[in-house]
Formats: C-alpha cells, structure tokens, sequence
C-alpha cells in the first residue's frame, strides 16, 4: 500500500475524462483500473491517496501510469490570464493527468471510439476482453480479463468482433492486429519515434484518421502536444478560438489543455461561457 498526498490529482476527472476505458468507481472514492494485465485499486480522500499495490509495481509502473511527476500546476500556470475560457477548464478539470497507456491498447480502444460515446466504448472493450482476453484473479478473489494481445484477433474474420458490438469497426481492430501480428506495424518501433513520425505511422492503419491518430500518440506515447480534434473540440473551437487554438503559445503542452477542454465541453460546463 503507497499512500500519497496529491496535488492536481483526481480520480473521479481521471476516470471520466475519455482517456481511459477500463478505470470504474467501485465505491465512493474507491477505484480500479486494469491495464494490460495489471489490476490495481486506488482510493482518494482530499489530497490523500492510496495505491493498494506494493513499492515495486507503484514505482516500475503505477507511478508512470498516472504520470505522477508531471509538473500540472505548470501546465496551468501557462495558461494566458485573459483566456478566462481556458482557465475555467482547467479549473474545473485540475485534476486530470495525461495517462501513459499501452500502445496496443490505445489503437484499439481509440479504433472502436469513432462515432461512439464513453458507455458504449467501455461495453464494447469489456466485451473483447472476456472474449479474446487472459482470464485472471485479483487480490479480493475477482476474476478480471487482460487486454487481449493482437495474436488473438489477427486470425478472425474481419466481421467477428461484430460479436462483440464492435459493428464496422469490427474490420478496423483485426486489420490492424494483423499488421502488428505480422510485423508490417511494430509497436516498439512506433513507440520511439517522434511525435509526427509516429502520427504519419499510425495513419497507415486501417479506420485511423487524424483524431484517432493523435489520441493514440497522446495516451498511449505521452506527446502532450498532439491535440485531438473531436466534436466537442471542434464546438468549442468555433465559439472562444474562432482563429484557431493557440498552439504556439502553448508549444509542449498542447494536449493537455486539450484535455480540460474535452472535460469541460463533455460535462456540459463549457456551455455557460460566452465567446471570447
């Protein structure tokens, strides 16, 4: 058990914030995250939070995972002091953090994103999962399912994960498992390479589109300035940035402003401010 006292930390943000589709509230301030393999259960009481996994895992993974050495007291200080739309995001978001998640995972889970919303995403994951995934046991008894790797899908037909209510983006998750189980797409690779480098990389996959390509970049390989273009972006980008996101500016940390602008527009909070 690791306990921490954290600043710009929140689990509830982090777990609604769109980044992450295998983290829940198992209770009030209590809740898990399975990632790859790994379960963990985290709990939050003010500032105050407990890891219940030992030093070892917290510091050869958790502690990364959460991107816990982030500095996002920074991030929001950057912030330009007449932008009152942007500081009522982060404000209202200061808890978020950039997970660092796993590469495979990030294809998939942002492959069967598009025209999608967070229930449904979720659903559809846990459904792969304990269809194609390794069956194991957590710390309380619980069965839980590990991600599935690429070799599990890459010898389907392109329409069976339609199963598992993937529906066209069935086509979408086992081309790209091929591409991985093949070699034509190596994750390692994919994973060293620049921020555009490796966007141009992830483009080259079947069903993934610029949004779904900096997703991935962001979360799966922590290019905080890539910057994903969804429907609550776009809208909110025609209200307060009607000349485009300052990204200049905001140079390194592009997405994760981007991040407390998602937050905020899908909690419907950003509605109440007026245009700049």
């Amino acid at each position: 058990m690791i306990k921490l006292v954290l600043e710009n930390f929140d689990l509830a943000q982090i777990c609604r914030s769109g980044q992450c589709f295998r983290m829940k509230e198992r209770s009030e301030n209590l809740y898990s995250v399975i990632a790859g393999r790994r379960y963990l259960e985290l709990e939050q009481m003010g500032r105050e939070c407990i890891f219940y996994c030992d030093d070892g895992e917290f510091q050869d993974f958790w502690k990364d995972y959460f991107d816990l050495e982030g500095d996002y007291a920074s991030y929001i200080g950057k912030i330009a002091p007449n932008d009152i739309y942007l500081n009522n995001a982060a404000e209202f978001g200061y808890g978020i953090r950039i997970l660092q998640q796993d590469l495979w995972e990030m294809i998939v889970s942002f492959l069967i994103s598009q025209q999608n919303n967070i229930a449904r995403i979720r659903r559809c994951i846990e459904n792969i999962c304990e269809s194609y995934g390794e069956s194991l046991v957590n710390a309380r008894g619980e069965t839980y399912y590990a991600f599935p790797v690429p070799q599990a899908f890459s010898g389907l037909e392109e329409n069976a994960l339609m199963a598992c209510n993937l529906g066209y983006r069935s086509k979408y998750v086992v081309r790209a498992a091929k591409c991985v189980a093949d070699g034509a797409f190596d994750l390692e690779e994919v994973a060293g390479m620049s921020y555009g480098e490796a966007r141009e990389k992830l483009l080259t996959l079947f069903g993934v589109g610029e949004k779904v390509a900096d997703c991935i970049c962001l979360f799966a390989l922590h290019k905080l300035e890539a910057f994903p273009v969804d429907t609550h972006i776009r809208q909110a980008m025609q209200i307060h940035y009607k000349r485009g996101f300052p990204r200049r500016r905001y140079q390194g940390i592009e997405g994760v402003l981007q991040q407390y602008i998602f937050y905020y527009e899908l909690a419907g909070a950003g509605s109440a401010d007026g245009g700049k």
